[in-house]
């Protein structure tokens, strides 16, 4: 099924509940509390056990969510070779799909950029805690989303690494000074305090997992992080 896609600005604030903490057994009626919620993305975490050390879920698991509910999926793509996999997320029906610039995801990122695009798609570059600014700079004119990663990938649950905020000011900055329009999103640790500082910093984008499908009243926590 086809939905229709709002087209969202830098300038949006956009709350991105991540599915990764979701009850799984209940994928679409989690799904739809979290738009019911007033979630404006579905933040899909795709983990191979390979570039990070966790397993999650795949493309049928993102089918079953865009033909059930009618919401922007940005998915995640934490695996290696995503240009091998890409036609398969596609088809499955993402929206955006962001790849990781490390060495350790076994791709061109020029070219997977530009395949992602080339299929309809927004493309969105993520890069770990551990990787410096200046990895993503030479891809930056070629990006929907910048994802600064805010905890060390492959598990849900962690703190927030603070130190990020310099990462995502630098992308403000670069984004300016180019006269691009690419979003900046934060994943990792995200609640009403790191919202604040994440917002401050010049994210726009905020994804939220524990702090949101893991609350008493998710409603309560998405418009506590959105107003944050």
């Amino acid at each position: 099924m086809t939905w229709p896609v709002k087209k969202w600005t830098f300038q949006d604030r956009i709350i991105a509940p991540s599915l990764l903490a979701a009850d799984f057994g209940r994928v679409a009626e989690e799904s739809s509390r979290a738009i019911n919620a007033g979630a404006d993305w579905m933040h899909l975490d795709v983990m191979d056990g390979n570039f990070v050390d966790n397993i999650s879920f795949g493309p049928a698991l993102i089918q079953a969510v865009h033909e059930t509910n009618d919401v922007f999926l940005d998915v995640h793509l934490m695996i290696a070779r995503p240009d091998h996999y890409l036609p398969r997320f596609v088809a499955a029906g993402a929206d955006m799909i962001t790849v990781h610039v490390e060495p350790e995801a076994q791709h061109d990122v020029s070219k997977t950029l530009a395949a992602i695009r080339a299929a309809g798609c927004q493309a969105g570059l993520a890069l770990n805690p551990a990787t410096p600014f200046e990895a993503v700079v030479p891809f930056l004119a070629d990006i929907d989303m910048l994802l600064v990663m805010t905890v060390v990938p492959g598990f849900g649950g962690q703190s927030f690494i603070q130190e990020m905020m310099a990462k995502v000011q630098a992308g403000v900055k670069h984004r300016s000074s180019n006269s691009l329009s690419y979003h900046i999103q934060v994943d990792g640790g995200i609640g009403t305090h790191t919202a604040a500082l994440a917002a401050k910093a010049g994210a726009n984008v905020l994804v939220a997992g524990s702090s949101t499908f893991g609350a008493a009243d998710m409603k309560a926590a998405i418009t506590a992080i959105r107003d944050a």
